[in-house]
């Protein structure tokens, strides 16, 4: 079995075409999956494809949701 790779919050901004702000502020509402590694962000693909496909990505961050 081979083990997703982990990214940065900027290939996880580009891979969701949005800027690194938007994934910095869906972190701080606590929304998106995101996990520390020492000071850097980290996350892995599937697990942030499923956090949109579940629509959970809706108004993350800004106060409304769906």
């Amino acid at each position: 079995m081979n083990a997703e790779p982990w990214v940065s919050l900027e290939a996880i901004a580009e891979h969701l075409g949005v800027s690194t702000d938007t994934v910095h502020r869906w972190i701080r509402a606590r929304k998106l999956p995101a996990h520390k590694a020492g000071r850097l962000w980290k996350f892995q693909i599937e697990e942030v494809n499923e956090w949109v496909r579940s629509g959970k990505v809706g108004y993350a961050g800004s106060g409304r949701e769906r």
